[in-house]
């Protein structure tokens, strides 16, 4: 097979639209690879390195495409004639393929994705997304505990990539808000339809109050409604925006006075989905959050450690959820086939989780005493 044809079926299997011509598209990528023969200016790190065809090709893609995007007066049986274009399109591509996947920035990270601390937990990870993607979703009232468990399962991924990339404290703060769209789904799945409808119910609310609501006259009722609401509740004015974030709450706890309803995420919804043991890291992560010295200061490695611990006590609560969900969803088959990859995989995250325990213990002992 000659290589321009293979190159052809390459485009057709990366699902490169017809329209762009596949002639050029060639010349374009003979012509970058004859480049990067020539890349030793670039250093050793990139001189030494073979060419990956699949990315080369993609750089090219998407620089032709875009051009194209961003200049609708030029037409492409025009522009493909230019030698100039051609040279420009190969040169941009190579440039950034050099850059971008030989030369580019790395933040010194702890682990990498191979590391069974975090193949194993992207494994899963990988598995319930691809799980959930089948599911129906983006319908409220039918939906709401597979959209959060699904937004959870996402966050998780977001942190496990942070890590792999070194981005610690990124991680970690993207870690908080993993935690609370966790007590999120623990209080709703414990509470049942009474607090599902007024969480419905007050995403309604914090649509009006965002303007996110096209039309005025909804807008006015449901902030005569919220008032009324407030009113019963004997709050004031001041507490709106708590009251719009948090009043859900009131169904939760339903037997408490008013009063005794906390509207914060720790008094409040961490309390209530009895994870109140996490409250000082989550303080941690919301100080990162903020951009506050511990942001900028903080130890790597330890970080890193607290970050990844969370990050795996937060997937067995999740995971417990989704587990529960699926299985009573799904045909015996499908169970039997589940229970097997669980009984494998889940024992390899527990024992990761273990180890990360001792490692972390090694850290903090080592520390006490410098």
């Amino acid at each position: 097979m000659e290589p321009e044809e293979r190159f052809h079926m390459l485009l057709q299997a990366m699902g490169v639209p017809e329209r762009y011509d596949r002639a050029f598209l060639y010349r374009a990528f003979s012509l970058a690879s004859e480049g990067a023969q020539n890349v030793s200016t670039l250093g050793p790190r990139v001189a030494n390195m073979a060419v990956n065809p699949v990315q080369l090709t993609l750089y090219i893609v998407n620089e032709h495409a875009f051009y194209l995007t961003t200049h609708p007066d030029v037409k492409e049986e025009e522009l493909i004639q230019k030698d100039e274009y051609l040279s420009f399109l190969a040169s941009v591509s190579l440039d950034k393929y050099c850059t971008n996947e030989h030369l580019a920035f790395k933040n010194g990270s702890l682990t990498s994705r191979f590391s069974p601390f975090m193949s194993t937990i992207d494994l899963y990870l990988n598995f319930i997304l691809g799980t959930l993607s089948r599911y129906k979703k983006n319908d409220p009232q039918q939906t709401l505990v597979v959209d959060i468990m699904s937004k959870g399962f996402n966050i998780a991924k977001c942190v496990a990539t942070l890590l792999e990339g070194g981005f610690e404290t990124e991680a970690f703060s993207s870690w908080r808000t993993l935690h609370e769209n966790e007590c999120i789904l623990q209080v709703l799945v414990k509470s049942g339809l009474p607090a599902m409808k007024a969480y419905l119910r007050h995403m309604r609310y914090a649509a009006a109050f965002r303007g996110a609501i096209e039309s005025k006259e909804k807008t006015d009722e449901i902030f005569v409604e919220i008032k009324a609401n407030m009113h019963e509740k004997g709050l004031k004015s001041k507490d709106m925006k708590r009251f719009i974030e948090y009043g859900w709450l009131y169904a939760v706890m339903p037997d408490k006075a008013p009063e005794e309803v906390k509207l914060n995420f720790r008094d409040g919804v961490q309390a209530a989905a009895g994870l109140s043991q996490y409250s000082k890291v989550y303080e941690m992560s919301s100080e990162i959050a903020h951009s506050s010295p511990l942001l900028i200061y903080s130890r790597k490695n330890y970080v890193f450690y607290v970050a990844l611990l969370n990050l795996y006590e937060s997937f067995f609560r999740l995971e417990k959820v989704f587990t529960t969900i699926y299985m009573s969803t799904i045909s015996e088959q499908e169970r039997s086939h589940y229970a097997t990859m669980r009984n494998l995989y889940y024992w390899e995250v527990l024992a990761a989780y273990k180890e990360i325990q001792k490692a972390f213990g090694a850290l903090q002992n080592s520390a006490k005493s410098e």
